[in-house]
């Protein structure tokens, strides 16, 4: 199953919810990894190093980012924009499909958009 990091400003509604439906998916916060207030390529980094697929709600500056590091030819995992209006189940259903029904090597410099 995929390794998720939640950006800081993510809805902990959606990441609780993720966690109630599925108690074995494996969702590691920014602030729990010590990057509260980090900038996006910072955050971007980490996420690589550690291979995890960003959930984001920053559908404004984050994709500037995402295409500088896969333009530099640096580790891209990949990043989930989650709309901020979607409502919240409907999030949820989305990631976990995602996550269940997809592999880590297939996000390797992508960005999907939530909804579908």
């Amino acid at each position: 199953m995929l390794r998720f990091a939640a950006d800081e400003n993510f809805n902990g509604a959606i990441i609780r919810g993720l966690l109630r439906a599925a108690p074995g998916l494996d969702v590691v916060t920014i602030q729990a990894a010590g990057l509260t207030g980090a900038s996006d390529p910072n955050v971007l980094e980490w996420a690589a190093a550690a291979g995890r697929l960003l959930l984001t709600h920053d559908v404004r500056t984050m994709p500037v980012h995402v295409k500088a590091r896969v333009e530099a030819g640096l580790p891209m995992p990949g990043v989930i924009e989650v709309s901020a209006t979607l409502p919240i189940g409907r999030a949820i259903e989305e990631i976990l499909m995602l996550a269940e029904a997809s592999e880590e090597r297939e996000w390797t410099n992508q960005i999907v958009r939530i909804p579908l």
